[in-house]
């Protein structure tokens, strides 16, 4: 029951945040494959447009209510229909979407972080919100997919693109020098993919308990 409740409640936070503002998905799905296809082009049109805080709702958001959806069809695929199915749907559901908001989050404190002490500058909050949202690009697909299909060991093969994904960002976007920029990729790349993974953990940990 209380894991039903925590996820309507956040459904509906996701809804009213993406319904402040007019969702084009066809502009979402060619964010998408131009981040995958030519992340160094997509960087730049991505810092030409600074959108700021709007990636929420215009990227982030939305591919994070796809993910749930895709988890919570996918319980169902090739099994009966019975309440208990839908118990568990529910909350796998909720265990993805939980992971990629709570970890996203995150993982824009701890590179906020790793700027200051490392890079020694302080950087814009929209900017950085900026730099992951769509550095989770890889994430959010290859979740999406694999709510549907089962990829566990493809899922984590692939996720490796995702650092060429943040070094362009990390290079065209948030501008670090050339002699960190190596190092700075790895780490970014780390949080980026390891912090929806430990919010995940955390939160079926709670729902076992809760239960």
């Amino acid at each position: 029951m209380e894991i039903s409740f925590f996820f309507y409640t956040f459904a509906i936070h996701l809804i009213i945040n993406v319904k402040k503002e007019t969702l084009n998905y066809k502009d979402l799905f060619q964010k998408v494959i131009s981040l995958l296809s030519a992340p160094g082009k997509a960087w730049d049109e991505i810092e030409q447009r600074s959108e700021g805080r709007a990636v929420m709702t215009s990227f982030v958001y939305p591919l994070i209510g796809l993910c749930g959806l895709s988890e919570f069809v996918g319980s169902f695929i090739g099994k009966d229909l019975d309440p208990e199915l839908f118990q568990v749907a529910l909350t796998r559901c909720c265990a993805v979407a939980v992971a990629l908001f709570g970890g996203f989050f995150l993982a824009v404190y701890l590179l906020e972080k790793l700027g200051e002490h490392w890079l020694v500058r302080f950087e814009s909050h929209e900017r950085m919100m900026v730099f992951v949202g769509y550095s989770l690009v890889v994430t959010f697909v290859l979740d999406i997919i694999s709510g549907l299909f089962s990829i566990a060991v493809l899922h984590w093969i692939l996720q490796v693109y995702t650092l060429f994904i943040v070094f362009e960002g990390a290079r065209r976007l948030m501008k670090v020098e050339e002699s960190r920029l190596t190092g700075y990729t790895v780490i970014a790349t780390i949080i980026i993919l390891l912090c929806p993974t430990l919010i995940e953990f955390i939160f079926n940990k709670l729902s076992v308990i809760l239960n």
